[in-house]
């Protein structure tokens, strides 16, 4: 069976939280995402950040979610995702610097991933020793092969 479409690429991740505070922390503060607009709605019970992660074709969205009312459907703050992947340039700069501000690693260090990309794993949630983890959400760091990391740089220089 011949498939009528391609997927492309991520073109967004919703993360739901208790708190988008939280999710800031880590989303805006510690990765440098930027909060495009907002987004609240009492029929979706939902109070979302919505921020930009690239630019152009290669621009992903992340809505950061919180609930109006945790008593309340959709309980946006308790739907499940495995794990999110994200393209990195420098992955042991990155591991370096995230753990250096408070960000809690999962065991297993970097290592190559299925796709044979070095990876490594953000833990979904925070520690006393590391408070800042991935809000529930498992959040694997992917270095970046140098085509990705060119064509990044090339779209970001235009």
């Amino acid at each position: 069976m011949t498939r009528p479409f391609k997927v492309l690429g991520i073109q967004q991740i919703a993360i739901g939280g208790p708190s988008k505070e939280k999710l800031r922390t880590l989303w805006v503060e510690k990765f440098g995402l930027e909060i495009t607009s907002t987004f609240v709605s009492e029929r979706e019970n939902v109070d979302e950040d919505i921020c930009a992660m690239g630019s152009g074709p290669f621009k992903v969205e992340v809505d950061l979610m919180q609930p109006l009312d945790p008593e309340k459907k959709p309980a946006v703050h308790t739907t499940p995702l495995n794990h999110v992947g994200l393209w990195i340039d420098d992955l042991p700069k990155a591991v370096e610097w995230l753990s250096a501000n408070g960000v809690r690693f999962a065991p297993g260090g970097i290592r190559k991933g299925a796709a044979g990309f070095d990876i490594t794993f953000l833990h979904p949630k925070g520690n006393e020793e590391f408070p800042i983890g991935g809000e529930g959400v498992l959040i694997e760091l992917v270095q970046a092969p140098p085509e990705v990391v060119s064509a990044f740089a090339r779209l970001a220089a235009q």
